[in-house]
């Protein structure tokens, strides 16, 4: 069986890592490939799939085109894609979507959990896309009854602030400026690339005890260096790694129906990202 992420840019994309170490520990003889996909590509990509295929990880920019792509006409679109109006997990049969799912999702309540066991009353999202939607659904899982997105362009924003709205606790939703507003909760996510993490955002999130960085490549962004400087007093730093490793683990189960082995998934990524590190 043959499954793939789809992405543009996606050579960076640690998936295949994960997803092949996972097959190995399974004993499963399945493929896993990174195909980039333009943005107006997928429809033609899926219309070309066969019978081999079995399922597709969606990254930027899919997440949210896809459900549009394939709502119409799929077999189920699980409860959270709907609610996140973004998903990243496809599974196929004879050739033809017959799920979409979003596992960042559930994959992002993990990776806090797995880190994390104090209350999250409220939290604080940096940037407004469709992983920030994702994220802050999950904040609202893990218990806030608020949540701020601050984004460089607050317009960007406003689908994620309707999407997370929409969790059933019904949370307080505000959209901010990532240049100045305040970072407020347990609990902060970003979302924004490292160059957008200016001296001043990372002191804003000094005092947070949750620092949620949602990249694994480049690392440390300058928030995860700073987070990872401040755990000897409290701080706890959970890692793009994380985030990917956990939702990973969920499609893979999506996928082959086998139990995802996560500690093997979890050492193919950290050997990998450790390799490219060595290569500078």
């Amino acid at each position: 069986m043959r499954c793939a992420v789809l992405g543009d840019p996606i050579a960076h994309s640690l998936s295949p890592v994960l997803h092949r170490a996972g097959y190995r520990a399974a004993g499963l003889a399945w493929e896993y490939d990174a195909v980039r996909i333009a943005h107006d590509g997928l429809a033609g990509f899926l219309d070309g799939l066969d019978g081999g295929w079995r399922g597709l990880s969606l990254t930027m920019p899919h997440k949210r085109t896809a459900l549009g792509l394939v709502e119409p006409q799929v077999a189920v679109v699980s409860d959270r894609a709907r609610l996140a109006g973004a998903a990243n997990t496809l599974v196929l049969e004879d050739g033809r979507v017959v799920l979409a799912d979003n596992t960042d999702l559930p994959g992002a309540v993990a990776a806090v959990r797995e880190r994390y066991d104090g209350p999250v009353t409220a939290g604080t999202v940096l940037g407004g896309g469709a992983t920030a939607a994702s994220t802050g659904l999950a904040l609202c899982e893990l218990g806030a009854g608020s949540v701020a997105l601050l984004a460089r362009s607050p317009d960007r924003a406003r689908e994620a602030a309707v999407a997370i709205a929409r969790h059933p606790s019904r949370p307080q939703v505000r959209i901010g400026s990532l240049a100045d507003d305040p970072v407020v909760g347990e609990v902060v996510v970003s979302t924004v690339p490292a160059t957008a993490q200016d001296a001043g955002l990372v002191a804003r999130c000094a005092a947070t005890p949750v620092v949620f960085e949602v990249l694994y490549d480049p690392w440390p962004t300058p928030l995860a260096a700073s987070a990872a400087a401040s755990t000897g007093s409290g701080q706890v730093l959970v890692g793009g790694l994380d985030l990917l490793v956990h939702q990973a683990v969920l499609q893979f189960e999506l996928f082959t129906g086998v139990a995802g082995p996560l500690p093997a998934m979890r050492a193919a990524g950290e050997a990998a990202l450790a390799s490219r590190r060595a290569a500078g």
